[in-house]
């Protein structure tokens, strides 16, 4: 049995595989709608996460996930409720008043009757798109996106370097607004209110720029955008086989998503793959940068990332032998069941808690267990004060 270690420079986790595990969760959740099962989900990601991040600013930010995904989910009922849903229903919660619409706006309705089968297939549409937004909220929380960095092609450094500056924006602000919070916390200041948040909101602003500032000049003095001269020939032959790639890689990723794309699906991901990682590869070539210790793709890199992609191809397999589980009906109205191959498929998800290396947390300098350890109670003892003789000369001199 493998164990995991402490976490160090040399054994760290590979970023990529993060994110491939986080996205086979969430090829899962977009396989059902069932609540068990999405829930689980959630259950498992939420404890990967708990048991693997570190105390870095990035690894905050799971939370704004789950509140945001938990935001969808209301939005989407109120939409449900106010619009009204093509959802036929016979028990009926409450009726809202119409609003009259002009005839160009045929088929839209705003108020009207509200039934519950509407309102709880507007959850279960909801929680699908909130457990897809915490599998990435995941990834955002495990994956160092400055690794993320260094492990891609040389022809998407710049796009990278772009990328991982937005997504760092947002855990460096939630940062930036926890430590001011703290610091008129202890001030005896307001915390809460719209004027704390206007005075707290300029120094946000403010080190927000600073950081970005300060990201321009390390981007010019590591030489950020400078390439290398290459074939034109070779130009061509990397921009038809990136294109082509990348098309056939969202053509594929619709038809696995979609229900009756099953079939063309995977074929066209990997054909789509292997053409981009060809164009990837040459495009390389323009890229005139080298890679400081680079990260290795070790075991455990591959149990992590095999344990996503094994959760995702499960339950796609479960879609055809356990489709009505999968999917509840709401009309009738049925109580939701957890099928039972379906949750030990995705409980697979859990390798990554047992396997990847574990972080070293960081001690806090304002904890006593942090602070230097107190001296002996004798040793601070204060010696008596002794009185040393003045000379002769000296009192002459002072009189």
């Amino acid at each position: 049995m493998i164990r995991a270690p402490e976490a160090s420079r040399s054994n760290a986790l590979h970023a990529g595989a993060w994110w491939l595990w986080a996205l086979g969760l969430a090829v899962a959740a977009s396989r059902t709608t069932n609540p068990l099962l999405l829930g689980l989900i959630v259950a498992v990601a939420g404890y990967v996460v708990a048991a693997r991040r570190t105390d870095a600013p990035w690894a905050r930010s799971y939370g704004a996930f789950v509140k945001l995904g938990l935001f969808v989910v209301a939005l989407r009922v109120v939409f449900s409720v106010v619009l009204g849903s093509a959802i036929p229903g016979t028990y009926e919660l409450f009726t809202l008043p119409e609003v009259p619409v002009p005839d160009w706006a045929q088929g839209v309705r705003i108020g009207g009757r509200v039934t519950a089968e509407q309102v709880v297939f507007a959850v279960y549409d909801g929680a699908k798109l909130a457990t897809l937004l915490i599998c990435v909220g995941a990834a955002n929380a495990l994956a160092n996106p400055a690794r993320l960095l260094k492990s891609l092609p040389g022809a998407l450094y710049e796009v990278g370097v772009a990328v991982v500056v937005a997504m760092t924006f947002a855990p460096n602000m939630v940062a930036d607004v926890m430590r001011l919070r703290t610091a008129r916390r202890l001030r005896g200041r307001p915390t809460g209110g719209v004027r704390a948040v206007l005075q707290v909101g300029l120094p946000v602003l403010e080190g927000a720029l600073e950081r970005s500032i300060s990201v321009a000049a390390s981007m010019d003095a590591r030489g950020y955008g400078r390439t290398a001269q290459v074939d034109p020939a070779v130009r061509r032959t990397t921009n038809v086989l990136t294109l082509g790639g990348l098309l056939g890689v969202c053509a594929g990723s619709y038809g696995l998503l979609a229900a009756e794309g099953a079939g063309y699906g995977l074929p066209l991901l990997v054909a789509g793959l292997c053409a981009a990682l060809a164009g990837l590869r040459l495009g390389g070539h323009r890229a005139a940068r080298t890679r400081y210790r680079p990260d290795t793709w070790g075991v455990r890199a591959w149990l992590v990332a095999g344990s996503g992609v094994a959760v995702a191809a499960l339950m796609i397999g479960a879609n055809t032998y356990a489709y009505e589980a999968l999917h509840p009906g709401v009309v009738p109205l049925v109580a939701p069941e957890l099928p039972v191959w379906p949750a030990l498929s995705i409980l697979v998800g859990l390798v990554p808690a047992f396997v990847a290396p574990v972080p070293v947390p960081v001690p806090d300098p304002a904890s006593p267990t942090a602070s230097a350890p107190v001296p002996d109670p004798a040793s601070r003892a204060v010696p008596p004060s002794t009185t040393r003789p003045v000379p002769p000369s000296a009192s002459k001199e002072s009189s």
